[in-house]
């Protein structure tokens, strides 16, 4: 971000973002062949990453198994489908990208213990990895000891900032408070019940959402956690019918949402009448497909992708993912931003001319990937990204139609006054 754009201003223009970016030499950026040779390994290597003449590891950490495997698998795909991709143009600084898996298993514990092993055994140039806070916060003291660089994809609650992550999903602010001013501006909400998994992101996101309904002079009705992997949610489904709340707003994750979702269906909840209406931050299409699109159509969810995205950079993702994957695949949101991660790291090894860490990390600020498939993003000095807000409505074919847009970029800002 140019000094003169005020960090708090919650919107730029198009304009404002793209200043000065064209001269910006991101070599090879999106194609043209880069010679290895013109980069000797010791002068681009010098902290003794995984780093060859011909070869650069990086390591993708995510949950395949376990109760977030149903969000966490198209993360893994993406990041491999963009690795291919950029293998196909030539590479990293000519280099040709090789990975290391590991599974997170749906347990913090083990997360940190493989972002141990990749940083420090394998040596790993980058991590592509983790879906909820809980994995995040798990192994962030690691890649901070370590100094690694993690590529963070999912949508968040904000109230952090590292050095050594750049969070290619949203924060709060472009998330959480968007969506409640769009559905009380929009649909006249006037209480909301606020409903979560039990660990940090659905909580800390629930304590922002609490804030702002305050703040709009609204009312909370009522407000629930249930533990990761649960499926019982009966309970709860009565007390929304007595207590009648224009709004369910839901951050539950996982397998959770089938059952969730089902039940609700099953207890003559109809979301298509929006009495009560149901905003979700959590639900992909990813998360649908599980759920079945006839249990959850009428719902809202606020992100800043859908797989519905009328763009030219869009079609080409969906057709690629597709064509690697399956032709019944989805893609959802942090789908998406997991897609990410791998081209915004090459284009900061490329402006740095280098796979140091440090590097990387100063060379982050300001770089711009316009052919991101939500349509164009730009890291901010604060390593999230500048991003547009979006409403879409699922339908029954497991989709979403995109009925809200905002009209510029959002600025990210990961600790709003008088959220925290």
């Amino acid at each position: 971000m140019s000094d003169d754009t005020p960090r708090k201003s919650p919107i730029a223009t198009r304009r404002q973002v793209l200043a000065g970016i064209s001269a910006l030499p991101f070599m090879g950026m999106l194609g043209g062949k880069v010679n290895a040779a013109d980069y000797p390994t010791a002068e681009v290597n010098t902290t003794g990453l995984a780093v060859t003449d011909d070869k650069v590891t990086v390591g993708i950490l995510h949950s395949v198994t376990g109760t977030m495997a149903i969000s966490e698998t198209g993360s893994v795909q993406a990041e491999k489908l963009a690795i291919k991709q950029i293998n196909d143009m030539g590479g990293v600084l000519g280099r040709q990208i090789d990975f290391i898996q590991e599974d997170g298993a749906s347990d913090w514990p083990t997360f940190a213990e493989k972002a141990k092993k990749l940083l420090v055994q394998d040596k790993v140039a980058s991590v592509m990895g983790c879906w909820t806070s809980a994995s995040r916060k798990a192994v962030l003291p690691v890649f901070e000891q370590y100094n690694g660089m993690l590529y963070y994809p999912t949508f968040y609650e904000g109230l952090e900032e590292s050095p050594n992550v750049i969070y290619t999903g949203q924060e709060a602010t472009q998330q959480i408070i968007a969506g409640i001013d769009w559905v009380a501006q929009n649909k006249g909400a006037k209480s909301f019940y606020l409903l979560g998994s039990d660990y940090i992101w659905p909580r800390t996101s629930n304590k922002i959402a609490r804030k702002h309904i305050d703040k709009l002079g609204l009312e909370v009705v009522g407000e629930e956690y249930y533990p990761l992997g649960h499926t019982q949610f009966n309970s709860v489904i009565n007390k929304i019918k007595l207590r009648k709340p224009d709004v369910i707003y839901a951050i539950i994750v996982g397998g959770s949402n089938v059952a969730f979702y089902k039940q609700l269906k099953a207890a003559g909840i109809d979301m298509t009448k929006e009495k009560p209406l149901l905003l979700t931050i959590s639900v992909t299409e990813d998360e649908i497909l599980g759920i079945g699109g006839e249990n959850i159509v009428g719902a809202y969810a606020c992100m800043k992708y859908f797989q519905s995205l009328p763009n030219d950079n869009n079609a080409e993702f969906v057709t690629a993912f597709k064509e690697m994957w399956g032709e019944e695949i989805v893609i959802g949101d942090v789908t998406q931003a997991a897609y990410l991660g791998p081209w915004l790291w090459k284009m900061a090894v490329e402006k740095a001319g280098s796979f140091d860490i440090d590097k990387v990390r100063e060379a982050s600020p300001g770089i711009e990937f316009t052919k991101a498939p939500e349509g164009y993003v730009r890291i901010h000095e604060n390593h999230h990204l500048w991003s547009k807000t979006r409403v879409g409505h699922a339908l029954d074919d497991g989709q979403y139609e995109v009925v809200f847009e905002t009209e510029d970029l959002v600025e990210p800002d990961p600790f709003p006054e008088g959220y925290q």
